[in-house]
């Protein structure tokens, strides 16, 4: 197993147990995450994106009750050395496709857990009709919106059947189409 990869798991079995503001865990969060992307039939690097995309949470400054606002940033910039823009672009834009979202779907606001809600106000608010139109733009787009909903309905304890171990094969496939850094 790559060396980073065990640091991955290291962390999330440090931490994982944490919570912050929602009724489940990081890894009950990230595995539920990770198991949408699979029943969707998502490729291994959208796999990994949807497990890992709130690592921000688990290594950066946290308040207990929200969370981390800058999660998104500084997860998709600790994993960008080792991964793929197909696993770090979606994770770092999960949080603005929850702005968007936000702004274009009926009943989407209405239906954010507390803890989302206070992160969107913390993460700009709405997404004005400029900054949609530039968000669409990205080629991470897309994929970045199918992540925001696994990550609205990631939080359904059927879909914790699994430790974070099990989409180790996952991560080895996705850490493996990059060049590693010495």
């Amino acid at each position: 197993m790559h060396i980073f990869i065990q640091q991955i798991a290291s962390l999330f079995d440090a931490q994982g147990n944490q919570t912050y503001g929602e009724d489940i865990n990081q890894i009950e969060h990230a595995v539920q995450c990770a198991e949408l992307a699979i029943i969707a039939g998502e490729s291994s690097e959208l796999v990994v994106a949807a497990l890992l995309h709130d690592i921000g949470h688990l290594i950066a400054a946290t308040d207990l009750a929200f969370g981390n606002y800058k999660h998104d940033v500084i997860g998709a910039e600790f994993l960008a050395p080792y991964f793929p823009k197909e696993v770090t672009e979606p994770i770092r834009l999960h949080a603005q496709a929850k702005r968007y979202l936000c702004a274009v779907e009926d009943g989407y606001l209405a239906g954010l857990s507390a803890a989302s809600l206070d992160s969107l106000n913390n993460q700009g608010g709405l997404m004005s009709v400029s900054e949609q139109q530039a968000f669409l733009q990205d080629p991470f787009a897309q994929a970045s919106i199918k992540l925001r909903r696994w990550d609205d309905e990631g939080k359904v304890q059927e879909l914790s059947q699994h430790g974070i171990r099990h989409y180790l094969p996952y991560l080895e496939a996705a850490i493996s189409t990059v060049t590693i850094p010495a």
